[in-house]
């Protein structure tokens, strides 16, 4: 797969809006400011390829990015307090459209942020993806932030927070160095591979 031939294709606001699926769809879930972005950017080796909001829950659209033979699919964040009612609402139209619909999702990437304990919502996205059997793994983000030994700490602490989704591949990223990127690469080749078998 070659992530470096990518380029953004549309941003639906409404679930009338979404292109059809035919490549494999990478898809990117997780809490606003998770650094979703980052890991996007990161990946298509590009600086600004996936726009890093300044003010978190800004992207209300879903993102697509189109490869030459997948799509990278930025869902919105959730989990900003300041969102509207009305807002939060049409967020959860548009990305249950998305979820919902007949789509050759290949892989979830379910972000997290490994220096905090997931939140309801991430949460309530885990259940919902192990729940329906949706091809998921989980990046703990922002590694570079903890030091060593806070960081073995909080994987063992991860360990627990997330022993409800057994089974479930974790991979620890940093976008400041890329540690965790050839994993996260290699397990989007394997599952898009599967899905083309």
């Amino acid at each position: 797969m070659d992530f470096l031939k990518i380029d953004f294709e549309i941003a639906a606001g409404t679930s009338e809006q979404l292109p059809v699926s035919v490549e494999p769809e990478i898809v990117f879930s997780g809490h606003s400011n998770v650094g979703k972005s980052s890991l996007i950017n990161k990946l298509v080796q590009r600086k600004n390829l996936a726009r890093v909001s300044s003010q978190p829950g800004k992207t209300a659209t879903i993102n697509f990015y189109k490869g030459t033979d997948f799509r990278l699919v930025d869902l919105p964040g959730y989990g900003y307090a300041k969102v509207s009612k009305a807002e939060k609402a049409r967020w959860a139209e548009l990305v249950e459209g998305y979820l919902s619909q007949q789509r050759n999702i290949a892989l979830i990437i379910q972000i997290i942020d490994i220096r905090h304990k997931p939140t309801k919502d991430d949460y309530n996205m885990l259940k919902f993806l192990y729940e329906s059997n949706a091809p998921f793994v989980i990046v703990l983000t922002k590694k570079d932030k903890l030091k060593k030994t806070a960081y073995e700490k909080r994987i063992d602490e991860v360990m627990d927070e997330l022993a409800d989704f057994e089974g479930t591949e974790l991979i620890p990223f940093s976008a400041v160095n890329g540690e965790g990127l050839d994993d996260i690469k290699e397990v989007i080749e394997e599952y898009t591979n599967s899905m083309e078998d």
